[in-house]
């Protein structure tokens, strides 16, 4: 399906849970969030309806995000199920990792291809810190967990900081030499209701490129990262730039919240809601979705908020 501005919309971005075992001080409130019940949030049949709507329309991958999605009991058999959803290639997962050690390996199983943990500093401190309550090493237990269980590809995000991880970017680009996984240095967002960070926070993805000259840039592109390789390593080092260079010109997707609701951009407030639909009629919302993608999104900076009316944990990251 081709979006007003000719762009192929073949992504979708599936929050299956607002919940999150950590706090990520960029994400979510100290507190958590508000619970819904049973009734508010999509069922899992609904997820696969939304999906199979989805690749009716030419959507070809499918990231399961949340919140935590592994927090969610049944996150298995949805992996699995999406994962057989006829003209779905592709089924990804992002994660905090810290239930991996049980789960990558069923995962696998499961038809999830690739896997995206986040990962935004190297100190069991300042990750106490950014989480609120996480500890490193279990992060850590969950990445080897998901190295060891022949995922296509595992990838480390990282959101950048200024004053908080900026001084950490050769050691997190370094992983790339040790293992073969790839680093994403994702720009630090103004999300709504953000009041933690100064000005300083938001730093430019360029300064990745600054603290590592001998990155080289890669001929291929993975989305919306611009990607290069350090000397003799096994992976590749991206860049992800909503704010200093955004990509709207690239985006193929849209994202659908736990609570059904459609965001044809995450800085946009407009919603469509497709709970309670069956499947023609959640096709008819993604294709009114696809006509309302804007151009692209409204300026992104410490005095400029993104415009979307949830958080990230609730619009699935």
């Amino acid at each position: 399906m081709t979006d007003s501005y000719g762009r192929q919309i073949t992504y979708l971005r599936l929050s299956v849970t607002e919940l999150c075992d950590l706090r990520c001080r960029y994400c979510m409130p100290e507190e958590g969030v508000c619970k819904h019940g049973h009734d508010e949030m999509l069922t899992e049949d609904e997820m696969i309806a939304a999906v199979r709507a989805a690749g009716r329309l030419g959507v070809r991958k499918v990231r399961v995000t949340g919140g935590e999605p592994l927090t969610k009991p049944n996150i298995l058999s949805i992996c699995r199920r999406v994962a057989a959803v006829p003209g779905i290639a592709e089924v990804d997962i992002t994660t905090n990792a810290l239930r991996l050690p049980d789960l990558a390996k069923p995962l696998r199983e499961a038809g999830v291809k690739r896997v995206n943990i986040s990962l935004d500093t190297l100190n069991a401190e300042r990750y106490a810190f950014i989480t609120r309550r996480g500890k490193l090493a279990d992060a850590w237990a969950g990445i080897e967990a998901a190295l060891s269980a022949g995922f296509d590809k595992v990838k480390l995000n990282c959101v950048l900081i200024g004053g908080f991880n900026d001084d950490e970017i050769p050691a997190l680009a370094e992983l790339t030499r040790r293992y073969p996984l790839d680093m994403r240095f994702i720009e630090l967002m103004p999300m709504p209701g953000d009041t933690l960070f100064g000005e300083s926070a938001y730093i430019p993805a360029s300064r990745v490129l600054e603290a590592l000259p001998e990155a080289a840039p890669c001929e291929n592109h993975d989305g919306v990262a611009r990607l290069y390789r350090l000397p003799g390593a096994q992976g590749e080092i991206g860049l992800i730039s909503p704010l200093s260079n955004h990509f709207c010109g690239e985006c193929n997707r849209l994202r659908l919240t736990a609570d059904g609701h459609v965001k044809p951009c995450l800085h946009s407030a407009e919603e469509l809601c497709v709970k309670g639909l069956d499947e023609d009629g959640m096709r008819e919302v993604f294709l009114r979705a696809i006509a309302a993608k804007p151009q692209q999104h409204g300026a992104l900076s410490a005095h400029d908020p993104s415009q979307s009316a949830r958080t990230m944990n609730r619009i699935g990251g």
